[in-house]
């Protein structure tokens, strides 16, 4: 956890009741052209919490779709301090956009959301340091976030509100950027594209750093890194760059060279930041009309 936010705040039943300048590598057909703002499309959408069954037990999470009609699966992977209020009207805000979104609580081994409470201070309380290592030790563990988005995409997939003739859609925020390419390799036919926003541990020196899962994606990816981010790992962006066009990804990685790390989402430190937010959105849904 990086302590980029200031505060960790947190109809119709689903079918089931089982939750980082440089341009490279092949860019984006006419993602650049339609980044300055999102479709402007803003259809009502309707919330509900739901349980999803996997093989690790019950994740806790929100289905948001639009009232009316069946839409391409989005999967989200929210940012270090969980599941609360800010990541679930980020997942309003992508299913207005005109898709089924499944919100899930990475964190649900530990508990239920909000995992984290308002007075929960990372980078000054020891102990909320160790209850956050013990909290998202279970999901950091090899293979269970692979696990978790096999069931994730199989409850959206059972949902009559998922156009399952379409590809399914994931991005993530901060820890959960790197999970993207995870996805993608796992279910390489079903997801058609993913977006890191500030993601973190998206190359490391291990043999499961998820760059190395290239050959295995289909997808089109977008990378927004943080000029922070960037400058402390200037190398993550080269070695992202040289996976994807050794295996033919579509990718663009982008830095954003007056945003910093967390300017994604709106209880950040770097939230104010709008303008480079508001772009970034923007690459999200034109990556998701022109993949999806």
């Amino acid at each position: 956890m990086t302590g980029e936010n200031k505060g960790h705040k947190r109809d119709d039943e689903p079918s089931s009741g089982l939750s980082r300048r440089d341009f490279v590598t092949f860019t984006l057909a006419g993602l650049a052209a339609a980044a300055g703002s999102a479709s402007g499309t803003d259809l009502p959408v309707i919330e509900t919490d739901v349980d999803v069954k996997t093989s690790d037990g019950i994740c806790d999470a929100v289905f948001i779709r639009p009232i009316k009609g069946s839409h391409p699966g989005v999967l989200v992977w929210h940012d270090s301090p969980g599941l609360r209020p800010v990541i679930r009207a980020l997942g309003k805000r992508i299913a207005a956009e005109g898709y089924s979104a499944l919100v899930p609580n990475l964190f649900y081994r530990a508990a239920r959301a909000p995992v984290f409470d308002a007075s929960f201070d990372y980078s000054n309380n020891p102990a909320d340091r160790e209850k956050y290592r013990r909290t998202v030790a279970s999901f950091l563990a090899p293979g269970a976030a692979e696990r978790d988005a096999v069931a994730y995409v199989a409850f959206l997939d059972a949902q009559r509100q998922v156009d399952k003739k379409r590809k399914i859609g994931t991005h993530g925020y901060c820890l959960g950027g790197a999970y993207i390419m995870r996805t993608a390799a796992v279910l390489p036919d079903r997801v058609g594209a993913g977006a890191s926003f500030h993601g973190g541990f998206l190359v490391t020196d291990k043999p499961n750093s998820p760059h190395l899962l290239a050959p295995k994606i289909k997808a089109r990816l977008y990378f927004a890194i943080a000029s922070d981010d960037d400058k402390r790992e200037p190398e993550v962006k080269n070695k992202l760059k040289e996976a994807f066009a050794a295996a033919n990804v579509r990718a663009e990685i982008e830095v954003f060279p007056n945003a910093l790390h967390g300017w994604c989402v709106p209880d950040s430190t770097a939230a104010d930041n709008r303008a480079d937010a508001e772009r970034a959105w923007g690459k999200l849904v034109a990556l998701y009309k022109l993949a999806l």
